[in-house]
């Protein structure tokens, strides 16, 4: 394919920029409106582009001598070693500043049809330049080029499309040189691509891996958690409730004994794991919920006494290890959560939460959603402190500490002190700090000497005592606990056609049409390739059994999207697939549907 060349033969002007943004009109709705929505002088655009020393197109940048973005290096050096090498026709690549389109349109000259490419500009004047000089409509049409504007959410909706490149390819992050001489405003979105790119790898490597996991857990807690409660009707219930979200750092201790001789008149909430750490103290929280899928959940028993905890309701993620359900002491409400059999079963039914990796994230969710007044936070530290990970009595305190480069992170605290901290604890508290930004009522943190919670009133206790961040409406929280408890003892049966037997009658024939089209694999390159794309729309189109078949889909992608040529193993791998599909959707069958299953 011959690289686009930004079109300069009458050095300024912006011959193709009407025809692209058409196409963005249709294309890319969200990109369309953001530059619909702002102010340019098309005078001042004209003047910006010119032909600099090297005789090629360029951009003057805002400087007194007037200099181009390519003065210094001339594009061709600058963007030789953009174009993907390993794996480019499962790969993608995401460009943080695309000038008037030099490193763009290399990727795009250099890399087959198949390779992704995403664009984020946040500055609209260089976006309209880039699609003035360069006829992007194929690449729009063809689903290869992306244009994203400068929104996080949106560009975590895209990074979510790519999970094919990230498990079969690789992801190339380019953050353009040339477009940093602009303003700081590169560099930042470089590195919040990194970080959410780097998120999303993690996110996906576990759901690749702990998928089975958390839909064989909520398969198991299906029936149970059908007839054993609902939070639908609790929706906006807690109205001028003040809320407590207890966490289990270090800090915990500070505050626990004075809460616990005086509580005030918020809704004490925390993670199933924090309970063991509330006991020493005698606090005892409203309600405490599960949300970890893995078996690791079970320590907490060897720590929580029973008797602490058989009056604090708990609600659980229905992915949560049903043996930690079937074990807890009290009272049970069932939390069904994006990304299992919920997703697409139960959303007209019942509350489908968001729930993201972290439980205070999750209750500070859930909060939002019953429409509590406002929300304290109390040992939430995202960090050691003194040598310490979490408060005493929770199963994953560590009092021995060694600082790791590879694990650990030095930061400083909101005292300009030295803390230790973990990746992971930034990422939960980057997330929680995300969804704050949402809620329209204060925010009060008990500070302990942690990670800054941006979004947050930093308080002491006394402070926050005195400014009300442990008080409610009056009556508010009584209504709100008799509401949650008649709301337990409602039930919501769904009833679903069992559908394996047809499943393998389809997947027998299919596996025989291969076997023949197989024996002479060397001819029936497409007549392969079109069963296998058959089998993939025939498993995608029950939204019952998708959830439990996400690493068949993705295995099965591997077949249809990520080879050029079959080999006669492959029908091995299709057999393999077709029958873990089988087992599967024979499970969720006999969890689902149990009464007319065989």
């Amino acid at each position: 394919m011959a690289e686009p060349q930004p079109k300069d033969e009458t050095m300024i002007g912006y011959p193709f920029l009407k025809d692209n943004i058409e196409a963005l009109k249709d294309y890319c709705p969200p990109v369309y409106m953001w530059l619909s929505s702002q102010e340019y002088d098309p005078e001042r655009l004209n003047e910006r582009l010119f032909k600099n020393q090297w005789d090629i197109l360029d951009w003057r940048i805002d400087n007194e001598e007037g200099r181009g973005m390519f003065d210094a290096m001339p594009p061709n050096l600058l963007y030789k070693e953009w174009a993907p090498k390993d794996k480019p026709h499962t790969s993608a690549t995401v460009i943080v500043g695309c000038n008037v389109g030099y490193g763009l349109n290399h990727v795009l000259a250099n890399s087959p049809d198949s390779h992704k490419i995403v664009v984020v500009e946040p500055r609209p004047e260089m976006l309209l330049a880039c699609l003035g000089q360069t006829d992007y409509r194929p690449f729009f049409a063809n689903k290869k080029l992306h244009i994203c504007p400068p929104n996080e959410d949106y560009f975590m909706q895209i990074v979510k499309n790519m999970d094919l490149q990230f498990i079969y390819g690789n992801i190339h992050l380019r953050g353009d040189t040339a477009s940093r001489q602009l303003g700081p405003e590169y560099a930042k979105w470089t590195r919040l691509c990194q970080e959410r790119l780097e998120n999303f790898s993690l996110e996906l490597t576990t759901l690749r891996f702990r998928q089975d996991v958390m839909v064989g857990n909520e398969l198991k807690n299906f029936q149970r958690a059908l007839h054993g409660g609902s939070m639908k009707p609790l929706e906006g219930r807690a109205a001028g409730v003040g809320a407590v979200i207890l966490g289990a750092g270090p800090s915990l201790a500070d505050s626990a004994k004075t809460l616990a001789e005086n509580p005030g008149y918020a809704l004490y909430t925390t993670a199933l794991q924090t309970m063991p750490a509330l006991q020493p103290h005698g606090l005892k929280p409203h309600l405490c919920m599960a949300l970890d899928y893995d078996g690791s959940m079970r320590r907490i028993y060897d720590r929580l006494d029973p008797e602490f905890a058989k009056d604090v309701p708990l609600i659980y993620s229905t992915k949560v290890d049903p043996w930690v359900v079937e074990q807890y002491p009290g009272p049970k409400m069932p939390m069904w959560t994006v990304g299992g059999l919920a997703t697409y079963l139960m959303r007209e039914h019942e509350l489908v939460l968001d729930a993201g990796g972290n439980v205070s994230l999750t209750l500070a969710r859930l909060l939002r959603w019953l429409g509590v007044g406002h929300i304290t936070l109390v040992g939430q530290d995202f960090a050691w402190i003194n040598e310490r990970s979490h408060s005493d009595g929770h199963h994953a305190t560590r009092k021995q500490f060694e600082f790791d480069p590879k694990r650990h992170q030095k930061l400083k605290n909101m005292d300009g002190e030295e803390i230790i901290s973990t990746p992971q604890y930034l990422t939960a508290k980057r997330d929680l700090e995300e969804d704050l930004k949402k809620a329209p009522f204060p925010i009060y943190n008990v500070y302990g000497g942690g990670a800054p919670i941006n979004g947050s009133r930093r308080v002491t206790l006394e402070e926050a005592i005195m400014q009300g961040a442990f008080s409610s409406a009056p009556g508010s929280l009584e209504r709100f606990m008799a509401d949650f408890e008649a709301s337990r003892d409602i039930s919501n049966p769904i009833h679903i056609r069992p559908a394996s037997h047809e499943w393998a009658s389809s997947l027998r024939r299919v596996e025989k049409r291969l076997t023949k089209l197989f024996r002479n694999c060397r001819n029936n390159q497409k007549e392969i390739h079109q069963a296998l794309t058959q089998v993939d729309m025939f498993v995608k189109q029950n939204p019952v059994y998708l959830p439990y078949l996400y690493n068949e889909t993705l295995n099965l992608a591997g077949l249809t999207r990520a080879k050029a040529t079959y080999e006669p193993r492959d029908l091995s791998e299709f057999k393999r697939i077709s029958k873990s599909i089988l087992q599967k959707v024979r499970e969720v069958d006999r969890h689902v549907c149990p009464k007319q299953a065989a």
